[in-house]
């Protein structure tokens, strides 16, 4: 089974969920997987921490 991901994820695990995940967040202005906070910071919050908008990240993350 796939894993999705949510806002739980956290960022240092995007990259083994999802490889183009770093071009993705990049993308959007955050380059969060070279921060040293990305071990234990989710997607939800680094969203939040950047105004991004979580669900379309997330959409572009599980497509």
């Amino acid at each position: 089974m796939e894993r999705k991901i949510t806002g739980d994820t956290l960022i240092i695990d995007l990259l083994q969920i999802n490889p183009n995940a770093a071009e993705i967040l990049f993308a959007h202005g955050m380059h969060c997987l070279g921060c040293a906070l990305s071990h234990g910071e989710t997607i939800e919050q680094a969203t939040n921490a950047h105004g991004e908008d979580l669900e379309q990240i997330l959409d572009e993350l599980n497509a």
